[in-house]
């Protein structure tokens, strides 16, 4: 197993008043080219909007772009018919395709939302685009990797056009758990939404992330309660 650490701290930091974002990855102004992407995931932005605010009008094309709520309401609208509310506990997915505008806003006009965007690159280029969002926590087992995406529309989750695996889970102090990979040609991104795990010998404490390649599973031991977000997506483009 080959193993590459990003530290919170060491994350790209945009200040905007109405918008704080962390890039894990080369993001607008941030650009590093140690950390342009991990495979196919191209982009993990930890976004904080204040009540009333947002991203205008915008387009993107040939990108497939997921977004999930951790606190606080994301107001979404776009070109091709689809407008409303996206609440914690809850995955959006755009495919950009041939081309999408839209626009992202906090949802409530006092309460801050947090959210975490990600594109990963598809598979498919010039799709026609799409839109998919759907409730996750319901059906959601504590202690466990729960499939949040995937490249099959009948499958759990939302899907996209890669062949990537996105996994959700809320830990107990004291858990291991092992996660297998669905493909052994990918690598896996876990990013610590909160709580402290280790994996690999490696610490991750809050928006810590590590990425894995050359490996068939990992073992986390959790330290402190942690909710965590793996992202399995194949290195070769």
């Amino acid at each position: 197993m080959k193993t590459i650490y990003h530290a919170a701290d060491s994350r790209g930091d945009a200040n905007h008043g109405w918008l704080k974002s962390r890039h894990t990855f080369s993001f607008a102004n941030y650009h590093n080219p140690e950390r342009m992407g991990f495979g196919a995931l191209r982009v993990i932005n930890d976004d904080f909007v204040i009540g009333g605010q947002g991203f205008g009008k915008h387009s993107h094309r040939d990108m497939e772009i997921i977004s999930i709520p951790l606190s606080g309401k994301l107001g979404h609208g776009d070109d091709i018919g689809n407008n409303g509310i996206i609440e914690t506990g809850e995955i959006q997915v755009m495919s950009a395709g041939t081309g999408i505008t839209h626009s992202e806003m906090n949802g409530d006009n006092e309460e801050p939302v947090k959210f975490l965007q990600i594109w990963v690159i598809p598979n498919k280029r010039n799709v026609t685009p799409r839109y998919q969002q759907i409730r996750i926590d319901e059906g959601m087992q504590h202690n466990q990797f729960n499939q949040v995406l995937s490249p099959n529309p009948d499958d759990a989750g939302v899907w996209i056009h890669q062949n990537a695996w996105f996994h959700m889970g809320d830990f107990d102090k004291g858990l291991t758990e092992t996660y297998q990979l669905k493909d052994a040609n990918n690598g896996v991104y876990v990013f610590v939404i909160s709580g402290k795990v280790v994996i690999n010998g490696n610490t991750l404490d809050n928006r810590d992330g590590l990425g894995m390649v050359d490996t068939k599973n990992f073992t986390m031991d959790v330290i402190d309660d942690a909710r965590v977000l793996v992202m399995e997506v194949p290195m070769t483009l």
